[in-house]
């Protein structure tokens, strides 16, 4: 138990270094680099807080209509709270990256926009409780949104995500797990 803790403590110091620099690189280029705060709920009781880094590589495209695509990568911190009673492990920690591809409105103070991405996650344990175990660590997530960005120089985002997670039946059984 003391050798996992260990290594639970190493993967947090690595992962604030990670933050941190992310931090320090997005104050360098403000335009490129964005911190996301999200939230989400699934059934059985399971809340998630998540902390993102979003870069935007300018990768613009196909103007149509006064909207234009473009894509985004995130990578991505979250904990799952397990509120239910039986749980095995009533916090897990999900790391992951996900490309996001938008579809927003060109100009103006406020730009709406839908997004989608599929990207991968790596779990810290597989078992929610006794009767509901994930098969794998390695996870699928599947994104949708509907979002918002507005601010004089665009800085501020807000909006509504569904995300879907699941190990894409590389391994049996597939259960899946769906935050909003």
């Amino acid at each position: 138990m003391h050798k996992k803790k260990s290594v639970w403590q190493k993967c947090s110091l690595y992962g604030a270094l990670f933050g941190a620099l992310a931090l320090a690189s997005a104050t360098a280029h403000a335009d490129q680099f964005g911190l996301q705060i999200a939230g989400g709920i699934a059934d059985h009781d399971v809340r998630k807080a998540d902390v993102g880094v979003v870069w935007d590589p300018k990768l613009d495209g196909w103007e149509i209509g006064g909207f234009h695509f473009t894509v985004v990568s995130e990578a991505h911190v979250a904990y799952w709270d397990i509120r239910e009673s039986q749980a095995s492990n009533p916090g897990i920690w999900e790391f992951g990256l996900t490309p996001m591809f938008r579809f927003i409105k060109s100009s103006g103070w406020f730009r709406p926009y839908v997004e989608a991405g599929v990207g991968a996650r790596l779990l810290s344990h597989v078992r929610e409780t006794e009767t509901r175990t994930f098969s794998s660590a390695f996870q699928f997530t599947n994104v949708v949104g509907v979002e918002a960005q507005f601010g004089a120089h665009q800085n501020y985002q807000a909006g509504f995500r569904f995300q879907h997670l699941s190990n894409g039946v590389i391994e049996h059984p597939s259960p899946s797990i769906n935050f909003s």
